[in-house]
């Protein structure tokens, strides 16, 4: 079993707080395009670290595997609940969500016409990070992609009036039509922790040959195979901006041989007829996929070794139980490792969707 460190260090500079912090019931882990989250438990008799190595609100947790940092967070809870001490932390992304545009199009960065939403971000976090006491370190990749974002009729723009979430802004920007896409890293630099963004475009991760997840071998826990069809459709019809006989509209439709189901989604306030078809078409090919397992849970094997894998990536998911064979190619959107203690062993907790759910690249 592979040895944790639970490390915290102050927000602004860095400096560590404290090298091993016991904790117990923990669980960690990335996302794709989203915040990662901590939880776990700190004992009774370390409860009087709180505001001085658990400071909620201006303290990184750092979680250490055999040497190598595996997560970093913020800690934005710390409660007693019984005899210990709750602890709840979520990676930088979830920073933005605390912080607002007070000055307009982030102090002048915008507005944004035809901009590359990979751009936006680092502007945002650039402006999150130039306020007094805002700057925690983190950076932001060079990716850039082909989306755009923003017309000369109807510009992409921030009013300091809305005071709108920073952290809406990054969310808009990956809702774009073949838009980028993104997660959370970090690794050591120079004894203090390095906190980077990484972008992603067309996608995220790759198609990995190299491991794979199966029944018998490395998966120990499986939620079964579920066909679910109330979201189902082979036909989206896209609404866009407009009213009535005006409003803009793209279907997309296929024929495979099934019931004709439909649905509809409302892109409200979009006038490019090219993002509605789209958006349209990427529904379309997401809701024709029934029959998916969504969670496995998985033990450290050379099959992939715990840590080998990264968010996005494709890995092939192959599941045999009393219901289903099911073999497919399965994308990770975002997983929790669960350290060993007692007579359990380490693990991770892996969410997954099909592969075939998800189209990259510009809008077209």
């Amino acid at each position: 079993m592979q040895p944790y460190r639970y490390i915290t260090a102050r927000a602004l500079t860095g400096d560590v707080l404290a090298w091993d912090l016991p904790m117990s019931d923990v669980e960690f882990g990335p996302a794709l395009s989203a915040a990662g989250e901590f939880t776990g438990a700190v004992a009774p008799r370390l409860a009087t670290l709180v505001r001085t190595q658990v400071d909620a609100g201006d303290t990184w947790l750092l979680v250490e595997r055999a040497g190598k940092l595996m997560w970093g967070g913020l800690i934005w809870r710390a409660t007693p609940q019984g005899s210990a001490l709750q602890v709840e932390a979520a990676g930088p992304g979830s920073y933005l969500t605390r912080r607002h545009d007070l000055h307009g199009n982030f102090n002048g960065r915008g507005p944004y016409v035809y901009a590359d939403p990979c751009k936006v971000i680092r502007d945002v976090w650039a402006y999150a990070q130039e306020q007094p006491d805002g700057d925690l370190g983190v950076i932001v990749d060079g990716t850039t992609s082909k989306a755009q974002v923003g017309t000369p009729a109807d510009p992409y723009k921030s009013d300091w009036w809305e005071a709108p979430a920073l952290g809406d802004v990054i969310d808009d920007m990956v809702a774009v039509a073949g838009g980028p896409e993104w997660t959370e890293a970090i690794a050591w630099s120079d004894d203090k922790p390095r906190h980077t963004i990484r972008v992603g475009w067309p996608r995220l991760g790759t198609r990995r040959t190299d491991i794979s997840f199966q029944t018998g071998v490395n998966i120990i826990e499986s939620v079964p195979v579920e066909y679910d069809a109330d979201q189902a459709a082979q036909t989206v019809i896209a609404l866009g901006a407009g009213d009535g006989r005006n409003r803009r509209r793209a279907i997309d439709t296929v024929r495979d041989g099934r019931l004709r189901l439909e649905y509809i989604v409302d892109v409200d306030g979009e006038k490019a007829n090219d993002r509605l078809a789209a958006r349209a078409r990427t529904e379309r090919i997401a809701r024709q996929v029934t029959g998916e397992v969504t969670e496995i849970v998985v033990r450290d094997h050379p099959s992939a070794p715990l840590g080998s894998w990264a968010v996005g990536d494709d890995v092939r998911v192959v599941v045999h139980d009393q219901w289903t064979d099911y073999d497919a190619w399965s994308r990770i959107v975002s997983w929790q490792i669960r350290p060993g203690s007692g007579d359990e062993s380490e693990r991770a907790v892996i969410q997954v969707q099909r592969a075939d759910r998800f189209t990259y690249g510009a809008a077209t």
